[in-house]
């Protein structure tokens, strides 16, 4: 029936939280692993839903996955890497969309691959049609059977030129991990850049790839015929970092945020000063707080990297209704990233929602019908209310409104949060949150 969270707002969180390796580049760190001839050793793990997904999807393809109870390191064998049954593959899948990554790496290593139909969080249309486009570039043949795509190799994969219409993070992690193993020299146009991509191609190359990334978003793959296995420390995650910063703003309060990095934060830091927080950085994190009075409105647009971040943006929007003056968000990236501010609204935000781009950043939707921009006018009150959580990023956005409403919040679907957030509840309740999780059913 799942769990119920019952929140009493009104109280600043102060304290400190530590945030470890990043969602978006662990789980696809776990699945490189397949392509190594000896173990590898990851480090910085967090213990979160993805990665257990993660674990379960490699064990039942042959990996022995091992955990250091001390360290929480994570050991990685694939010496027995096999096929799996699409049962076996769909009793762990669950709503990860990471799946579709294990395609390549299964490819080189035993030939084939089955990929369930995919799940995720629902903020706008993801296709897998990039994904496809790429691994028949590389020559593998793509067929449709009940319950998901089984992909083969009968020629073998041999390298491509390719050219993404959009830097998609999960099409061009697609093709790093195809690409490395594939014959010959892949050349891939329109590349995303983001921090986990670059420390996935950091991954890659201590396993023995050849890989340069150049100025243009051009990224060039060498095939190489065997890769080793890999030791390796998983940067921060900063979209957690940016979470709690913006938690700290939203209720008035103070946290230290150990393992935050400066370098990966830069848009969002420069964004979160000119609205009125105040942040101070040392070598072990970064310190966020309210810096006292009115916050100050302001015009953003979210875009790829080093733009501001989409998974920013919905914990910000949350500050920006307290903001004196109306704020303007143009959402570049997810056409249905906004469905969440309905329960904002309901708390007693006053948000817009038009289909028009209100800004001048380039969007792939703007003539397609969607609500992606927001106008928020602020300051307002805001007041306990009953809400689902509907995705990672919006259900922290609801979670961090609820604490600071005045009243009482009750949410479900809290289980989501889990996916990318780390001991979350161990975190707000150590922050000095007034919570309580109980079963839904009670």
């Amino acid at each position: 029936m799942g769990n119920l969270l019952t929140i009493n707002g009104g109280k600043p969180l102060e304290g400190r939280v530590t945030v470890r390796g990043a969602k978006n580049l662990v789980p696809k760190a776990m699945v490189a692993s397949l392509l190594g001839s000896k173990p590898s050793v990851l480090r910085n793990v967090p213990e979160i839903r993805d990665v257990e997904i993660v674990t379960g999807l490699l064990s039942v393809h042959g990996v022995k996955v091992t955990k250091d109870p001390k360290t929480g390191d994570l050991g990685l064998d694939p010496a027995a890497t096999k096929s799996a049954t699409s049962s076996e593959i769909d009793a762990h899948a669950g709503d990860s969309r990471i799946p579709i990554l294990f395609c390549g790496p299964l490819m080189h290593s035993i030939g084939e691959a089955f990929i369930p139909d995919l799940g995720g969080c629902k903020i706008g249309d993801r296709p897998i049609d990039f994904h496809l486009t790429v691994l028949r570039s590389f020559g593998a043949v793509v067929e449709k059977r009940p319950g998901g795509i089984h992909i083969s190799a009968p020629k073998g994969l041999t390298g491509a030129k390719l050219e993404l219409p959009y830097p998609s993070v999960g099409a061009t992690e697609q093709v790093l991990l195809t690409a490395v193993k594939a014959e010959g020299i892949t050349e891939l146009k329109g590349a995303a850049v983001e921090p986990e991509i670059h420390d996935l191609i950091h991954i890659l190359q201590k396993m023995g790839a050849i890989i340069t990334v150049q100025t243009d978003r051009t990224i060039r793959i060498e095939g190489v015929d065997q890769l080793s296995g890999f030791n390796h420390r998983a940067i921060p995650d900063r979209n957690e970092s940016a979470s709690w910063a913006s938690a700290a703003l939203v209720t008035q309060g103070d946290i230290y945020v150990e393992g935050a990095m400066q370098r990966d934060l830069t848009a969002f830091l420069n964004t979160y000063r000119k609205i009125g927080g105040e942040f101070e950085v040392d070598d072990d994190g970064i310190r966020f707080w309210h810096a006292g009075g009115r916050l100050k409105p302001l015009v953003l647009e979210t875009n790829v990297h080093p733009g501001f971040m989409t998974d920013w943006q919905q914990p910000l929007v949350v500050a920006l209704t307290q903001a004196d003056g109306v704020s303007i968000v143009h959402e570049t990236v997810y056409e249905e990233r906004f469905g969440f501010t309905d329960a904002l609204v309901r708390m007693g935000a006053s948000i817009q929602l038009h289909r028009e781009c209100l800004g001048s950043v380039p969007c792939r939707f703007g003539q397609r019908n969607f609500l992606h921009s927001a106008v928020i006018s602020g300051p307002t009150e805001l007041r306990g209310a009953d809400f689902d959580i509907p995705d990672l990023r919006g259900g922290f956005s609801h979670l961090i409104a609820a604490l600071a409403a005045q009243g009482t919040s009750r949410a479900t679907g809290i289980e989501i949060i889990n996916r990318g957030y780390e001991k979350f509840m161990d975190k707000l309740i150590g922050l000095g949150a007034d919570v309580e999780l109980s079963s839904a059913g009670r």
